[in-house]
């Protein structure tokens, strides 16, 4: 077997609507609905869908819990754009700019928290 590339991503989350408006206000996502009124975010070639939490579909994780996961999200905007857009969003970042490795090499990172308190970080690739 060989895998290419990753589809989705399933988050758990508390409020899917809260979700939705500050994915698409902090990380310039898109809200898409599907399969009889599902909730994803859309962005490039990949999609977050979203579970409420206690109220997941089957099958999901074994333990299935909001704030457990880190993403990693590549952007082509300077990460001084980036910190500036994320204090004009009232959203505190918790480490960086900071050197870091990724999937494809070195890269500059800045760290925050989503609703729920999972970890995002936004990365420059070098």
């Amino acid at each position: 077997m060989q895998i290419d590339c990753i589809d989705h991503i399933v988050l758990t989350v508390r409020d899917i609507e809260a979700t939705c408006a500050f994915y698409e206000r902090v990380l310039g996502m898109h809200t898409v609905t599907f399969a009889g009124g599902r909730k994803g975010l859309a962005f490039g070639s990949q999609k977050l869908n979203l579970h409420q939490a206690g109220k997941e579909f089957e099958p999901k994780a074994l333990h299935p819990v909001p704030g457990a996961i880190d993403l990693c999200f590549i952007t082509s905007v300077p990460l001084t754009e980036v910190m500036q857009h994320l204090s004009a969003c009232d959203v505190a970042i918790i480490e960086g700019p900071v050197n870091k490795t990724g999937a494809q090499g070195a890269m500059l990172s800045v760290y925050f928290r989503d609703l729920d308190g999972n970890l995002i970080e936004v990365s420059n690739y070098l």
